[in-house]
């Protein structure tokens, strides 16, 4: 068919950055160094014309961490070689780091991309263009991090598989538009090897998403693994046949514009090196197609400028790009808690410390670059799930734990250096019980502080345990502040009820009370035997059915637990009346496989399950009153759930905080099958409930705030999720475990977002703590023990940016340390 317009082809050679996917880690660190040599060494052949026919040869670096590896390697006059080539528009630069997930927080995704454009400035080339390739979205505050740090065009270039494209087609130009109304020009581009499917790559090509009357053969590998000549010519049929039939299909579609990009690498590898024969072969399609199509090899920057020039007309989108991929997190759930656990020491760190002047900044940027590399989105090696055994799938497992456990390392080390300026002591023997407790917050807290009595000390002379009465007392103000205790490992906990200011520090202690003798009380409320098992209208109630307090009703039954909470203030009922589970109980899921551990996983599609899954929901078998006291009073209760060893949850009600703290604590099983392991959360604000989400940078309304044909069926939270009313605000903050299932588990359809979802916004919410699901590089053995901590809390009606700025300092807490 002839094509009837004068096309632009432009290619974007890169080599796809998967940091432990085809390699390990620290040898992809190396190849990436030598590939950007390797494209230097193309182009010093052109030039001085050793190399012959491949004239317009161009090289995109994919991310700046590669530039970054290279400049920790190369020497001053390699540097400067690449330098020269930059300005020349022979290599491009990229603004973003890498290829994220939406696990990174936005100080630390901020430092990142800041350091790529502090680095193209220096150079004399601010960087204006990023990209990404592989991964199938990222939070809509990405748009901001990326415009506030001077880059202007995105280029997107998804890989569909488990995912799919937004706005409903594979390659179209739109402005994204920010939370902050910036707006960024986006290409949404087709799968990121599409070009190499194209056969633009000699020796370098492939069929995934095309098939056609070549795929067979390219399978197989009886087309290209003939003589020289033969292949040479396959291949060239090859490119010839579906140039032409992708762009006629352009045309029947009603696409409107005359430029088509294709990413495209050297050779069909995530990791791949330059290859020369890209260029050679874009001079020979120049020959061929004469006037009906132009080849060109472009960097990103180029190909923006010609996307300004042939489109218009282009459209604007606002809302989250939420990331189908994001669900890897879920098969590591004890890293990611080591990782979130370093998140909030980083900002703590940036609160307590902004001006860098008491901590140790050098610690600050190793924690900001293990994070990023954590976040990256490659989950493992490529055989991850069809060969656990393997030493190199143990090995870069560990190795990228390491990333997780290196940034809470380097963290911690700077808050403890941060405290000591601000007073903190180390242990000794004959330390004074005085505390230092700080709100590093800019929001006035009512919350807790927990204050530690080694379990070898001694308090004016007497060695303590907790059957000894104290106090904890204001040094200020002289003022008893209330407080429990609770014997833990190595110590006695002393959890204080407190109430500070933004940004204050108070000095509190720790002094012997008078002992108070009991004598047997008129009022008839327990037996002989000390079970307290009478209803009384004496206190609030607090047994094994019902945990009352100045806030909340908290009533439970013998088979699903807590089934309802009521907020005392207006009589809401938090707890949805269709919720077929209770609050914090366990559902399981789990497939045979009846083909191989791959293949079952394959055919899960978008679903992340399929109609065969089995579903399990726990019973509860027991529960009972752990402690009860001044500030709180905890119940117990276990669980019987398929494919864990236990599955209990321990509830802490405040007794005169509208809050609860909640942790699920789990043995889970290990099996090679697709796993799903989800904690329920069937809250709800009321009728005309609205749920908010935070991701990285960005507050958002899940099915309303999204781009068109967005994923909604789960998300990648950063604090927890809100839900509003015109009544009452209600949080549950998601400390561990930051992935959030909505719109029901059953297997279905896939529904893509059309934006005004109103009934997926307020369907029920459930927290997917781990998954296995994935048939290449997920890790396949969650089996372990685990503890997932929540938090539920009921607040006064305001505004979701001031919510979550009290979920965030709920979440990271208050300071308390030994002092003198």
């Amino acid at each position: 068919m002839y094509i009837e317009k004068k096309w632009n082809i432009y290619l974007i050679q890169h080599s796809h950055t998967d940091i432990g996917y085809t390699e390990r880690q620290d040898k992809i660190m190396r190849y990436h160094y030598d590939f950007i040599r390797q494209a230097m060494g193309i182009l010093d052949g052109i030039h001085s014309g050793e190399i012959t026919g491949s004239d317009g040869f161009v090289w995109q670096c994919e991310n700046y961490w590669q530039v970054e590896n290279f400049y920790e390697i190369a020497d001053k006059a390699t540097r400067k070689k690449f330098e020269t080539y930059v300005k020349s528009g022979e290599i491009g630069l990229s603004g973003n780091y890498l290829n994220m997930t939406e696990l990174v927080s936005m100080p630390v995704l901020e430092h990142a991309i800041e350091k790529a454009q502090q680095y193209g400035k220096a150079i004399g080339h601010p960087i204006t263009a990023g990209m990404c390739a592989d991964i199938n979205g990222m939070a809509w505050g990405y748009a901001d991090a990326l415009y506030d740090y001077g880059i202007r065009d995105f280029y997107s270039c998804l890989h569909p598989h488990h995912g799919m494209f937004p706005l409903y087609k594979k390659t179209l130009p739109f402005y994204w538009e920010s939370p902050k109304g910036n707006q960024l020009l986006v290409w949404n581009g087709d799968h990121y090897h599409l070009g190499n499917e194209m056969f633009l790559a000699p020796h370098g090509g492939t069929t995934y998403m095309i098939n056609d009357e070549f795929s067979p053969g390219i399978r197989k590998n009886f087309i290209l693994n003939q003589n020289t000549e033969d292949t040479y010519e396959n291949e060239m049929k090859i490119v010839k046949t579906r140039i032409q039939r992708y762009l006629d299909n352009l045309n029947e579609e009603g696409y409107p514009y005359d430029i088509v990009p294709f990413m495209v690498s050297g050779a069909i590898t995530d990791n791949a090196p330059p290859s020369a024969g890209i260029a050679k072969r874009v001079n020979e399609l120049n020959k061929i197609f004469k006037d009906r199509i132009s080849f060109r090899m472009v960097t990103l920057e180029q190909f923006f400028d010609a996307v300004r020039n042939h489109c218009s007309d282009i459209p604007v989108f606002r809302g989250d790009w939420t990331d189908w991929w994001a669900d890897g997190i879920g098969s590591t759930p004890a890293e990611v808690k080591v990782y979130r656990d370093a998140m909030r020491k980083y900002d703590l760190c940036r609160k307590l410390d902004p001006h860098g002047l008491l901590g140790n900044q050098k610690l600050m940027e190793k924690t900001a670059k293990e994070q990023m590399l954590y976040a990256e989105h490659t989950w493992g090696y490529s055989s991850s799930v069809s060969e656990p055994w393997e030493s190199l799938v143990g090995m870069l497992e560990l190795k990228k734990g390491a990333y997780a456990v290196n940034s809470n390392t380097h963290v911690a080390k700077n808050l403890d250096q941060i405290m000591a300026a601000k007073g903190e002591v180390t242990i000794r023997q004959d330390k004074p019980q005085r505390y230092l407790i700080i709100n590093p917050h800019d929001v006035a807290l009512h919350t807790k502080a927990c204050l530690y009595i080694e379990f070898w000390e001694y308090i004016q002379g007497v060695r303590y345990d907790e059957t000894i009465p104290i106090r904890v007392v204001d040094c200020e103000t002289g003022q008893t502040i209330p407080s429990q205790v609770k014997r833990i490992a190595r110590a006695t906990q002393v959890e204080i009820e407190i109430v500070m200011r933004p940004k204050e520090e108070k000095l509190v202690m720790i002094t012997l009370d008078e002992r108070k003798y009991q004598t047997t009380e008129n009022h008839a409320h327990i037996g002989a035997e000390g079970i307290k098992d009478l209803l009384s209208e004496k206190d609030n109630r607090v047994d094994a059915d019902r945990i009352e307090t100045d806030h909340i009703i908290l009533t439970l039954d013998g088979e699903k637990g807590i089934i309802s909470i009521i907020n005392k203030a207006d009589h809401t009922e938090l707890i949805r009346n269709d919720s077929v589970d209770g609050a914090f109980a366990g559902v399981y899921e789990v497939t045979d496989m009846v083909e191989s551990a791959c293949e079952t996983r394959r055919r899960m599609g978008r679903n992340r399950k399929s109609t065969a899954t089995r579903r399990y929901r726990s019973m509860l078998k027991d529960r009972r009153i752990v402690e009860n006291g001044t500030v709180y009073a905890v119940i117990e209760l276990d669980y019987q759930l398929e494919g864990t060893g236990f599955y209990t949850v321990l509830v802490k009600a405040y007794k005169h905080q509208p809050k609860l703290e909640v942790m699920v604590r789990v043995h889970k099983q290990s099996v090679w099958e697709p796993e799903n392991l989800y904690v329920a959360l069937p809250f709800t604000a009321g009728e005309d409930t609205t749920v908010y989400f935070d991701k990285t940078g960005c507050i958002f309304r899940p099915g309303i705030d999204q781009l068109p044909g967005s994923c909604q069926d789960f998300y990648l939270i950063q604090n927890g999720v809100v839900l509003k009313s015109d009544n009452i605000n209600l949080a549950i903050i998601t400390k561990d475990a930051p992935l959030i299932s909505l719109g029901g588990l059953e297997a279905r359809p896939i529904v893509l977002c059309n934006c005004k979802d109103i009934g997926r916004n307020r369907s029920p919410v459930y927290s997917w703590v781990m998954n296995n699901y994935w048939e290449t590089n997920f890790k396949v053995n969650l089996g372990g023990f685990y503890e997932f901590f929540y938090t539920l809390m009921v607040h006064e009606p305001c505004g979701e940016a001031e919510m979550y700025a009290e979920c965030e300092a709920e979440n990271q807490g208050l300071i308390a340390c030994y002092t003198d």
